[in-house]
C-alpha cells in the first residue's frame, strides 16, 4: 500500500500563489506517475496535471496551462504543485493521485485525502 498526504492548501487572493505538496510513503517503489485532481463544490472531480516517474513526461489541463507547474523529488517521494496567478475558479479541494501506470489520466491506484484551496476575488 501507498499513503499520500497533501499539504499547502489555504486561502489566497486572486492573482496570488500557493504550493501544494504530496508526500508518499509505504510501498513507493511500486509507483510510477503522480498527479493532481481537483473538485469544486457541486462539480465532478477533474484532472489537473500528471508527471511520470522520471519527470520527463508532464501534462496539464488546459485551464491551468501556463499558471500551474508540477514537479517531483523522488529522493523525498514528494510531488509539488506550484500554482500561480490563481483565480476564484481554481477554488476546490485538490487531491494527489498516484498510479503504477504512466499517467494518472488513465488509471489511479492511490488517492490522498485532499487539501482545500480557496481563492478570493
Amino acid at each position: 500500500q501507498v499513503q499520500l498526504v497533501e499539504s499547502g492548501g489555504g486561502l489566497v487572493q486572486a492573482g496570488g500563489s500557493l504550493r501544494l505538496s504530496c508526500a508518499a510513503s509505504g510501498r513507493t517503489s511500486s509507483m510510477y506517475a503522480m498527479g493532481w485532481f481537483r473538485q469544486a463544490p457541486g462539480a465532478e472531480r477533474e484532472f489537473v496535471t500528471t508527471i511520470n516517474w522520471s519527470g520527463g513526461s508532464i501534462d496539464y489541463a488546459d485551464s491551468v496551462k501556463g499558471r500551474f507547474t508540477i514537479s517531483r523529488d523522488n529522493t523525498k517521494n514528494t510531488v509539488y504543485l506550484q500554482m500561480n496567478s490563481l483565480k476564484p475558479e481554481d477554488t476546490a479541494v485538490y487531491y494527489c493521485a498516484a498510479t503504477r501506470g504512466p499517467t494518472v489520466r488513465r488509471r489511479i491506484d492511490y488517492w490522498g485525502q485532499g487539501t482545500q484551496v480557496t481563492v478570493s476575488s
